[in-house]
């Protein structure tokens, strides 16, 4: 058993590290200084870290400072990207584990869309030239370090696979702002997760939206972007982006549940030696809880329609037909193009390429019956089929 650290990460440390490796200072918006330090305050507390991990996470903290100082400088560089609009982004959100990928993944394959790319949240400067998407070289040093990842844990790529120029979730963009669920999804951190709840997040969707001025500066079209976590969040997302287009995926919430806290589990495995599954599966009820009382009262206060919704499970029986749904819901034209690309999209990745993700409700101390009682008022308001 590997043995649990007790040296502490020190967040100014971190940020000194990030500036003497980019010859950078300007970390922009000082409102980020917050998240970080509450962060660094509940791993060093909470997250019982083995020490190889600890050295993982000095690591990729000091990576995200050093993309966000690297941005920053670009901007100051070239403030004329900040004029240019972000216009119409469309935001896929839901419970995890509820089809959110498989509709990112259609959407991207319109041409006529710029999704948020793997390689590119975690290296974003210079912006990719005008084609080199998928061929600029900071594309395939990613790809090949996701080829190791797969080989060594081909179990979480099962469960979650994404490839260097899949999209992917646009909260690694309100990372380097320290105000991201990723970290509360990864480590046990639950006053990192209080903080989070309750916090504003305007102004990392204002990082986030300087960060896409960015990307788009040779590459664009109507931004696409996933996150599950969005519902926490959609007033401030809505603040930022005004014209927002909302789109929910719903699926049997024991699904939901069971799927989210294996995937919980065995990430959160990698970092510690001691998780606690049952614990893994309170703190997913708590977010998930949140997440749907915060979509309701958005629609309530902006009416129902304001959130375009897809069924799971009519999503998997007919995917086309789906986007077209939502393409007429905001008259937007699914072109000849962009449908049989979808649709080559879907040939190349059938459902379980990457290997079945198995789970069980019961390792995480509930039962199929108790969370369908737990989620009935949202099942039954959006009428989700449940499977006993």
């Amino acid at each position: 058993m590997m043995t649990t650290t007790t040296a502490g990460l020190d967040a100014d440390a971190l940020i000194a590290a990030a500036r003497e490796q980019t010859g950078l200072t300007d970390l922009g918006d000082d409102a980020m200084l917050e998240g970080l330090h509450v962060l660094i305050d509940a791993i060093n507390r909470e997250a019982k870290l083995t020490a190889a991990a600890q050295g993982r996470w000095a690591q990729q903290i000091t990576a995200t400072l050093a993309n966000r100082l690297q941005v920053e400088h670009y901007l100051a560089q070239h403030p004329a990207l900040l004029d240019a609009p972000v216009e119409k982004p469309l935001f896929v959100f839901g419970l995890p584990r509820t089809g959110t990928t498989l509709t990112i993944n259609l959407l991207n394959a319109d041409p006529a869309r710029r999704c948020f790319l793997r390689w590119e949240a975690f290296n974003s400067v210079p912006p990719a030239a005008k084609g080199a998407l998928s061929s600029d070289p900071r594309y395939v040093a990613e790809q090949a370090r996701l080829d190791m990842m797969l080989k060594y844990a081909p179990h979480i790529s099962a469960m979650h696979h994404e490839d260097a120029d899949s999209p992917t979730e646009c909260q690694f963009s309100m990372a380097p702002s320290f105000c991201a669920q990723y970290y509360d999804s990864v480590l046990h951190i639950p006053s990192y997760q209080k903080w989070l709840f309750s916090t504003s997040y305007l102004p990392a969707f204002r990082y986030q939206k300087r960060l896409f001025q960015l990307l788009q500066e040779n590459e664009g079209g109507q931004w696409t972007l996933k996150n599950p976590w969005h519902p926490l969040f959609l007033n401030d997302l809505t603040t930022i982006y005004p014209d927002a287009q909302l789109v929910m995926t719903h699926r049997d919430p024991a699904d939901v549940v069971a799927s989210a806290c294996s995937l919980v589990y065995q990430v959160r495995k990698m970092f510690s030696d001691d998780v606690d599954p049952v614990e893994v599966g309170k703190s997913q009820l708590r977010t998930f809880d949140l997440m749907i009382e915060r979509m309701m009262a958005y629609r309530e206060k902006h009416g129902a329609d304001s959130i375009h919704d897809i069924p799971y499970d009519a999503q998997l029986r007919d995917p086309i037909g789906e986007m077209k749904r939502l393409y007429a819901r905001f008259d937007t034209e699914l072109t000849v193009e962009a449908e049989t690309a979808m649709q080559a999209m879907l040939d190349a990745n059938p459902q379980g390429k990457h290997g079945k993700h198995s789970y069980d409700l019961a390792d995480y101390g509930l039962d199929r019956a108790g969370v369908h009682a737990h989620f009935r008022d949202y099942t039954e308001r959006f009428g989700i089929a449940c499977r006993a």
